[in-house]
């Protein structure tokens, strides 16, 4: 019987075309799972609508998704860190495929939270494990293009899950965007069993006290502090989007998601500039796309009934908007150099947290200030994150 490292070593397939193949799976898996956490914001309208329940209570929904994977997320990654890599991922797949199915058969809001409770469980596994296991794939040297690789599928699925979302709602409907997303999931998932070789999870190591001496430092507890600020900023105006493009800008429901499409096409280039600003000064890449983020999202609710001027707010918006994910993570990740895994869970938890409070208070402005108030909220809490990152950078002086 072969040893352990010796079956690994005959299990990892160096090749440039496998393991290229491998590596795609990986990505194509990474966009599905992350797509299913976003997708629902554009679906809010559709299904409020056909469960007969409030925009607001509807929005509620992408808040347990973000909270289960805030609270949850780092102990269970840590919790499966030991297990062989192939099977946990083709059983996070499995899972995904059928909570989707059930958020498509869905009769009341009821069902559908637990159908999003579920797989808000397993997203944080696979993103916490990920790039671990894309470098296992492509072997000695070649570990930064497929880690890139597979985050191009995440930031692909947080730039275009929510508009995909709204288009496949309105050409198949919320029921049949689920239901499509159930069978990728299963697809993948029998795609990962039968073409992923057998992977070793993650060695033990006794680093666990040095790892988590990060979360004493004060400094980097307020880099957490500015992300759940950040996001929960973007979020409070985002969740909303399509109710804004529908009931402000009277955009047809059939062309929603386009506009979203658009949105998330022209954001692309804020994340290229995100990268290319945040290693230089990553406190003042913040302060910059906060305060454009606030102006995009300002103007885009005000002169919402203004097509041209709402175009233009949308691309200030949108280029903010992507421009923040990477700085965000990397900004994080460097403040807490000496433990980068655990950092990089801390930030999406962290922006999680703010995925699930900007849907609340987003909720709550609608509920007691109307639609047109979520360009105010959201602009003040980014002009919050503003301030905290211009006292960080005193501080830092």
């Amino acid at each position: 019987m072969s040893s352990p490292s010796t079956a690994n070593a005959n299990a990892l397939p160096y090749e440039s075309s496998r393991s290229g193949v491998q590596i795609l799976i990986m990505a194509i898996a990474a966009f599905i799972i992350v797509t299913t956490e976003f997708v629902i914001v554009g679906l809010l309208p559709a299904l409020a609508q056909d469960l007969n329940v409030s925009i607001t209570v509807a929005g509620q929904v992408v808040t347990l998704f973000a909270f289960t994977v805030m609270l949850f997320g780092p102990l269970l990654t840590a919790k499966l860190a030991r297990v062989e890599r192939k099977k946990l991922f083709t059983l996070i797949l499995i899972v995904f495929a059928l909570s989707n199915a059930l958020a498509a058969v869905s009769t009341n809001i009821w069902v559908l939270a637990i159908a999003r409770f579920i797989p808000a469980l397993a997203l944080p596994v696979f993103w916490g494990t990920a790039s671990e296991t894309a470098g296992q794939l492509a072997g000695p040297g070649n570990a930064g293009k497929a880690v890139s690789k597979v985050y191009l599928g995440i930031s692909a699925a947080l730039v275009f899950g929510i508009p995909l979302g709204t288009v496949a709602a309105d050409l198949i409907g919320w029921r049949g965007s689920f239901w499509v997303l159930s069978g990728l999931s299963l697809i993948i998932g029998i795609l990962m069993h039968l073409m992923m070789p057998t992977l070793p999870s993650a060695p033990v190591t006794d680093k666990g006290e040095k790892q988590t001496a990060i979360l004493r430092q004060p400094r980097f507890l307020a880099h957490i502090l500015l992300s759940v600020l950040t996001f929960t900023a973007m979020f409070t105006a985002y969740t909303y989007l399509a109710d804004i493009l529908e009931r402000l800008a009277n955009i047809p429901s059939s062309h929603v998601g386009w506009w979203l499409m658009g949105f998330g096409a022209v954001g692309m280039i804020g994340n290229h500039l995100g990268g290319a600003m945040v290693d230089r000064r990553p406190l003042g890449a913040m302060v910059l796309f906060l305060l454009v983020l606030g102006f995009g999202m300002l103007a885009a609710v005000a002169l919402a009934a203004d097509t041209p001027w709402l175009v233009a707010s949308l691309i200030i918006w949108g280029v903010a908007y992507t421009a923040l994910f990477p700085v965000c993570q990397v900004r994080v990740m460097t403040a807490g150099a000496k433990a980068q895994a655990l950092a990089a869970s801390m930030n999406i938890s962290a922006a999680n947290a703010g995925i699930g409070l900007g849907a609340i208070f987003g909720g709550l402005g609608i509920h007691h200030y109307g639609l047109g108030s979520l360009g105010i909220i959201a602009t003040t809490l980014a002009a919050l994150g503003v301030i905290v990152a211009l006292l960080m950078m005193r501080g830092q002086r």
